[in-house]
């Protein structure tokens, strides 16, 4: 299929190296005058700049320079490579959009060469599961008992199934979330459930539960009942801070229909009242996503009509400055046209500085660079709709080669 390249992937020594068989990637090759005599960079650059370089590469390059020699993949597979690769330029975050209501399958989209890659993910069996990332690592939770949680590196397919979380089961409502610190790869894991008091429409009781990589424990942090207010599925965790959009259910007439939360991670009190944190959002939204730029919490919001917010007619992204929120954009209003028919809610996601927008409805993807302050459509996505109701989502993630969901620097080697 038009713009599709395949991607399969295989570890070594039981994960002590990774490499992958991009045989068939299209290449970008520089025509080469061969009456010029040349000489091999290989016979020349010892290990440790060669590696330098090749640590500048884009994933995509990196992986199939591993292919080259056999030292050129021993240095690429080495776990020293793997940790001072961690050093070298950021990569920029990849997309995968599933393709497929029921499977999990899809292709990730690299904004480096504006190419789609057919990718497996392992752990998950169908596509709506829960899904959060941070730093290379993607967590999955399982929709419908909530209790099934796996820590993957989509990269080099290594992934670990946690233990079962506390709590209710079968919570109405839970939000994931995931921040993997990138100096000792640790990482903490947040889920938010709600459940609505039996009997009693307004009231909901709300709970957090924390998971440690260093000590693999749970715990249950808080846990208290809102009255006129639930939480949702969408938090986000920014510099030791976890933050949730929670949704009016009622029992008077907020300005506003969301609203968000904060929980400071660090102390983890848990006699504090989390109304007292409330920051109305910035105006009527018809959603919110929120996601982690470089430590600054950024909300993607559909922007509701002022006689019908729940119809929208925009799509802005602000970012939280103390507990004011600050707007960077607005979508123009052709790219909101070129996804089609919009529905009032829609996926996004972001890392570093590159925001993804995808309408459910179609495989558009819509990126924002917030540096350059610049819209850019990707590539078109090798997959068509074959049906009207066919829905398509997806998440964006760092393409990582060093990071493994075992818990720390040394663990994965």
């Amino acid at each position: 299929m038009e713009g599709e390249t395949s991607w399969v992937n295989h570890c070594f020594d039981d994960r002590k190296s990774y490499t992958g068989d991009f045989s068939s990637f299209s290449e970008v090759r520089e025509e080469v005058n061969k009456e010029v005599a040349t000489v091999s960079v290989d016979s020349i650059l010892p290990n440790d700049l060669l590696e330098r370089i090749l640590a500048y590469l884009p994933i995509a390059s990196m992986l199939r320079a591993g292919l080259v020699c056999k030292r050129w993949h021993e240095i690429v597979s080495s776990k020293r490579f793997l940790w001072n690769n961690s050093h070298a330029l950021s990569q920029k975050s990849w997309y995968f959009m599933f393709t497929s209501s029921d499977d999990p399958v899809g292709y990730a989209y690299d904004p480096i060469f504006r190419k789609w890659y057919s990718i497996e993910l392992p752990c998950i069996n169908t596509s709506n599961w829960f899904v959060t990332s941070s730093s290379g690592l993607v967590c999955f939770m399982d929709s419908d008992s909530r209790s099934v949680l796996y820590v993957c590196n989509p990269i080099t397919k290594w992934f670990k199934r946690l233990e079962e979380p506390p709590g209710s089961k079968f919570s109405d409502y839970s939000a994931l979330a995931i921040s993997v610190d990138r100096m000792t790869h640790h990482y903490t894991i947040s889920i938010v459930k709600s459940k609505q008091v039996p009997g009693k429409f307004f009231q909901w009781d709300l709970s957090i539960h924390i998971y440690d990589s260093e000590t693999m424990v749970w715990v249950t942090a808080l846990t208290e009942a809102m009255t006129g207010w639930r939480a949702g599925d969408e938090s986000v965790i920014c510099d030791g801070v976890l933050y949730f959009l929670i949704y009016s259910t009622g029992g008077g007439i907020p300005e506003n229909r969301h609203g968000l939360i904060m929980y400071n991670l660090s102390s983890r009190s848990s006699h504090c009242l989390l109304i007292r944190s409330f920051i109305p959002v910035p105006c009527p939204l018809t959603c919110g996503r929120l996601m982690n730029l470089k430590g600054k919490l950024v909300m993607v919001g559909g922007i509701g009509k002022h006689d019908r917010p729940d119809i929208i007619k925009g799509i802005g992204i602000w970012v939280l400055n103390g507990k004011e929120w600050q707007e960077v954009a607005r979508m123009p209003h052709k790219f909101f046209q070129g996804f089609g028919e919009f529905d009032d809610v829609f996926a996004s996601s972001g890392t570093d500085d590159l925001i993804y927008i995808q309408s459910y409805g179609a495989p558009h993807l819509l990126g924002f660079d917030m540096n350059l302050k610049q819209w850019k459509w990707s590539q078109k996505c090798p997959v068509v709709k074959r049906f009207p109701l066919q829905l398509f989502t997806g998440f964006c993630f760092e393409p990582r080669l060093e990071i493994a969901p075992f818990g720390g620097i040394d663990k994965f080697a």
